[in-house]
Formats: C-alpha cells, sequence, structure tokens
C-alpha cells in the first residue's frame, strides 16, 4: 500500500477527535447568560437576549479549532475564551477563530465585490481563574510572537485577559451573577480537592452549591453532566490523555472503514493498522 493512504490514515486519526465542553461553555451557551456576561464586561444594558447571536464554532474538525463562545450583538463581534492555565498563544488561536467567524458570516458575500464588506467589530477576552498568579487584567498581543518587532506591526489582534479568581474584578463579578457563581464553584472544588479525591470533591462542590443557591437550577438541571465535564476540567493530563485514547480508537475505526471500502482484504487492513498505528496483530483483529 502507498505512502500516501498511510498519511491520509494517519491524518483520519487526528480528524476523528473529540473536543470535550466546558462547564464555563455550557453556562454561556445560553443567550440569557451570555447576554448578561456581555453587559457585565460592556457596561451595557441590552435585555433582549433574542438580539445576540451566537457564533460559537461548531463540529470543528480538530479539536484546537473549537472556541468557547462567541456571538454578535449590535454589530460588535465577541469571542470569549476560558483558561486555567496561561497560553500565551491565545491571539494566535483567535486570529483563527475570529477569521473562520467572519467566513462563516459572510460566506455568501463576494469579497472581490468593489462594495465594502461590513463587519462586526472584533473584541477578544479570555477568563482566567488558574492558580497561577496573575494580574487582575493584562493584555496579550499577537505582535508578542513576532520574530522581528515593528512599531506599527501590519497585523495585531489584542486580547484582554481577565483574571476571575477571588479578589479579582469583582465589580464584573456583581454584574454578572453567572460569572461570580461559576468562580465561587471552581474554587470550592479546589478547596475541598486539598482534602479528598477530585472526584470527591466535585461531587462535594456540586451538591453544596445546590444547597446554598450557587448555579443551582443549573446544577440541579445538569448534575452528571457537570461532574463528569469537572473531571475533565480540573485534571489536565487526565482530560489529555482521555482525549488522545478517544483519538486513536476513533481514527483507527474510521481507517478500517475506508480501508473496506476501497475493497481491501482483512489481511491487507491488518497489515495496514499494525503499520500505521503500531497495533500488534491481536490488537488489530479487533477492530475487523
Amino acid at each position: 500500500m502507498s505512502n500516501e493512504l498511510t498519511e491520509t490514515l494517519t491524518a483520519t486519526s487526528v480528524v476523528n477527535r473529540r473536543y470535550k465542553d466546558t462547564v464555563f461553555r455550557m453556562l454561556f451557551s445560553d443567550k440569557k447568560e451570555l447576554l448578561a456576561l456581555y453587559n457585565g464586561i460592556n457596561d451595557t444594558y441590552y435585555d433582549n437576549p433574542d438580539e445576540l447571536i451566537i457564533t460559537t464554532l461548531k463540529n470543528a474538525i480538530y479539536m484546537s479549532m473549537k472556541n468557547d463562545v462567541s456571538c454578535v450583538i449590535d454589530m460588535r463581534l465577541n469571542l470569549y475564551e476560558h483558561q486555567s492555565t496561561v497560553n500565551p498563544n491565545i491571539p494566535l488561536r483567535d486570529l483563527d477563530y475570529v477569521s473562520r467567524t467572519y467566513s462563516s458570516l459572510y460566506k455568501d458575500e463576494d469579497i472581490y465585490s468593489p462594495k465594502l464588506i461590513k463587519l462586526p467589530n472584533p473584541k477578544f477576552i479570555v477568563f482566567y481563574n488558574g492558580v497561577d498568579k496573575q494580574p487582575p487584567i493584562r493584555e496579550m498581543r499577537l505582535s508578542d510572537a513576532y520574530v522581528h518587532k515593528v512599531e506599527r506591526p501590519s497585523l495585531e489582534l489584542i486580547v484582554t485577559q481577565i483574571n476571575i479568581n477571588p479578589g479579582y474584578n469583582e465589580e464584573l463579578m456583581e454584574k454578572c451573577k453567572t460569572l461570580k457563581e461559576y468562580m465561587l464553584y471552581v474554587e470550592l472544588v479546589r478547596v475541598y480537592q486539598k482534602d479528598m479525591s477530585l472526584e470527591e470533591a466535585v461531587k462535594r462542590a456540586v451538591d453544596e452549591c445546590i444547597r446554598n443557591g450557587i448555579l443551582a437550577d443549573f446544577l440541579k438541571k445538569n448534575k452528571a453532566e457537570v461532574i463528569s465535564m469537572s473531571l475533565f476540567e480540573y485534571d489536565e493530563k487526565l482530560h489529555e490523555k482521555t482525549m488522545r485514547e478517544i483519538g486513536r480508537e476513533e481514527g483507527i475505526q474510521g481507517a478500517v472503514i475506508m480501508l473496506k471500502g476501497m475493497g481491501c482484504s482483512d489481511e491487507d487492513v491488518i497489515e495496514k493498522l499494525v503499520e500505521v498505528y503500531a497495533l500488534d496483530l491481536e490488537e488489530a483483529r479487533k477492530f475487523l
């Protein structure tokens, strides 16, 4: 079999990875909550969630290409990310997100037309709640990554990182009740995790939040899913390991289907699985 087929199978392994949603993303996929967050950040008073258009990227092929939450209101495009680790590459990621979002919004427009296509103004925010010490607010610029520094870079993108740990940006927290309660939930998990397993800490934090009216309706409705997502969200190594395992298994399954569709015999399929995925013969046969 050709090297081209081998490369195709390897790509299939990557393409089939799934992205695990986070509690933050789930909370603010609700238009009402997202509008409240927008108002809190921008000191505005919009009161009709139907005026908000959610533009979050969905069904992205690659895991890294799916953003947390984005929306358009009053011709302003807002891209919100949530990070528990400081990521200096977030401007580069947002560059990809915003270009894909614009492409989606204006896919029916003729970009070669002499008529100017009006674009909603973009604003990039990352909400940080990691354990590394960070200032209340900081800016990260795409130009920070440029090898050659110039006074006026031809392409710039500025991301505002907002620290949402306890004691930071309290005015924003008061304006957006759900953001504040999310912060309290995260902090409870961290406190309990000092004395118990991660799973026990998450379950106890969820139960206590429900008793005390913190994200109560949301947690009651989505308790099992929130616990599952939180276990991934707080155990980054476990999350990455599980995603690799899921992606590998789905990639192998996809490869088998593709090879069978090309008329390959079982022996050829096994040979290719052993070659590409380093399986032993017994493991390879399980996928037939």
